[in-house]
């Protein structure tokens, strides 16, 4: 990986901030994949003023990168192993031309050399993306590297968010890496009729090989980390509003202009 990760980021920020401790992420996104809500826990010897260290924090964290929320949860909560899910959104342009403002955020589907002139239809897309909801071996979508095991993805749909762009909503327990893009971009090459549906049938009820395809990570959004009711530092509105959340793409639900 090239250049500082979000990780490094939020450390360097910590100890010029006079901060020093070290973070705790829920995950790891590949490069080039936006995060809406990433959780980090750390572990502090003394209770801080929350609103005074997160404006210290703040005033030296990169333009794009900024800490909506910070609390006091349980003290056994660790970002990562509490977790009980997580939620993706994947933006699609499958008609017309995408808009400036999404250009850098959204998978431009009819200019993408692989599907280019090949028409996916949303209602297709959408079933098929229904299709593979359940707990499954996904080792036909993820990368090996990953532990295989059977994972459970709790939904996947599409919704239109007007003027041809179109968003795929996974959420799960838990994704194996590239998992939600290799979903992604296999059930695009089956909507476009460049891969047979009974593979893709086979990779999900049996773990058969597939060559799928692996979409392109700048239109993935890991939207939150979900955790249990007793732990979870968030609260609904602040899971519905995230404080300090812009409210552009790729984050805002605003239909593009």
């Amino acid at each position: 990986m090239e250049g500082p990760t979000l990780q490094d980021s939020v450390e360097a920020a910590l100890r010029e901030a006079g901060v020093p401790a070290g973070v705790m992420p829920s995950g790891r996104t590949d490069r080039g994949v936006h995060a809406r809500m990433q959780v980090l826990s750390l572990r502090l010897p003394e209770a801080p003023a929350l609103e005074e260290m997160l404006g210290r924090v703040a005033r030296h964290l990169p333009p794009d990168l900024g800490i909506c929320v910070a609390k006091r949860p349980a003290p056994s909560f660790h970002a990562q192993w509490v977790a009980s899910g997580k939620s993706y959104r994947y933006r699609l342009q499958l008609e017309g031309t995408v808009s400036e403002a999404w250009r850098p955020y959204a998978l431009d589907v009819p200019r993408e050399p692989l599907l280019a002139s090949r028409e996916v239809r949303p209602e297709r897309l959408a079933e098929l993306l229904n299709h593979a909801t359940g707990t499954r071996d996904f080792i036909a979508f993820h990368e090996k590297s990953s532990p295989r095991k059977p994972r459970r993805l709790e939904s996947a749909t599409l919704h239109a968010r007007g003027s041809g762009l179109y968003e795929v909503r996974l959420e799960g327990e838990g994704f194996a890496r590239y998992q939600v893009r290799y979903l992604v971009g296999s059930a695009l090459k089956v909507a476009a009729g460049l891969l047979p549906e009974e593979h893709w049938h086979a990779a999900l009820e049996a773990a058969a090989p597939l060559e799928g395809l692996k979409a392109p990570a700048q239109g993935l959004v890991l939207w939150e980390v979900r955790y249990p009711a007793a732990v979870d530092p968030f609260s609904p509105g602040e899971r519905l509003h995230p404080p300090g959340l812009p409210g552009t793409p790729p984050f805002g639900d605003e239909a593009p202009g």
